[in-house]
């Protein structure tokens, strides 16, 4: 009897490390999830890396086979991940102290590369939005720099978020990270004396533009009327050659529109005098 229950005791636990050496053999990759698989702490394979062109329910996520208590499997996020960025201090290029809120958004791209540069200590999502985070700030600050604060209020904040991105994509590449998005929430100046001097010298600044309009206009309409009176004399000569009577009219009755506009100037003239002479009706006669 002894020995029956010895046997089945040895059989329950045969089985059961059976059974947990089972268990350990797989893991389960979801859809949403890509995997890393290091034997001795150094990667020997990937499962279920994102690509571009993946349709849902058609990838190597499921179950996985590993060797048991050797295998360990780093599991990283396919979806698209945050870091945020808040009260960066930032200078424009009018040495404006500006407090910028930002964000991006990424995707690990390459999971084999974001594990060996964080380490496979687990939680690589967290690891990887930490180091982007002052990459991020430096690349805010990089750009923001070359532009006036006016830059972030114009359609020229587009151009603005690219170049952010751009140069944030450079530096996240050596963490397997793709840069989908950068965005910034709002960028406002300081509360108090530092606010009062920007909006001094902005107001400024904006004076000075507007003087300087006003000059160029007005030393660009002293051009334009030099040249429609060097053209208007330039007509009036090849008119001259042209119809020297016609020319002697024109400028007659010029003369008699400025002369008799006065309203209330009087003129004392002679029937014959010769300033009369287009009033007289009849071709060739002379005026009396």
């Amino acid at each position: 009897m002894t020995g029956f229950w010895n046997s089945r005791w040895a059989a329950g636990v045969a089985l059961l490390v059976v059974l947990i050496l089972f268990v350990s053999s797989f893991i389960v990759v979801r859809e949403t999830q890509q995997a890393v698989i290091l034997r001795f702490e150094k990667p020997v394979r990937t499962i279920n890396v994102w690509r571009p062109d993946e349709q849902l329910g058609r990838t190597s996520a499921g179950p996985v086979f590993k060797l048991p208590f050797i295998d360990k499997v780093v599991l990283i996020d396919k979806r698209v991940l945050d870091v945020d960025l808040s009260n960066q201090p930032v200078l424009s290029t009018e040495q404006f102290p500006l407090e910028v809120d930002a964000f991006a958004r990424f995707r690990i791209v390459d999971p084999l590369k974001a594990v060996v540069t964080t380490g496979s200590a687990g939680n690589t999502e967290q690891i990887v939005a930490d180091r982007l985070r002052p990459l991020l700030g430096s690349a805010l600050r990089n750009e923001l720099g070359k532009r006036p604060f006016a830059a972030l209020l114009s359609p020229e904040r587009d151009a603005v978020m690219d170049n952010i991105q751009t140069g944030l994509q450079r530096r996240a590449r050596s963490y397997g990270v793709e840069i989908v998005d950068v965005r910034i929430r709002h960028a406002d100046l300081p509360e108090g004396s530092p606010l009062d001097s920007a909006l001094a010298r902005m107001t400024s600044a904006r004076q000075q533009q507007a003087t300087t309009i006003r000059a160029e206009g007005q030393k660009q309409a002293q051009i334009i009327s030099a040249e429609a009176d060097a053209r208007a004399s330039q007509i009036y000569a090849e008119s001259f050659g042209k119809d020297p009577e016609f020319y002697d009219f024109y400028r007659a009755m010029q003369s008699y529109r400025t002369t008799f506009s006065q309203g209330q100037t009087q003129f004392v003239l002679t029937p014959g005098d010769a300033y009369l002479r287009q009033f007289d009706w009849r071709q060739g006669a002379p005026a009396r």
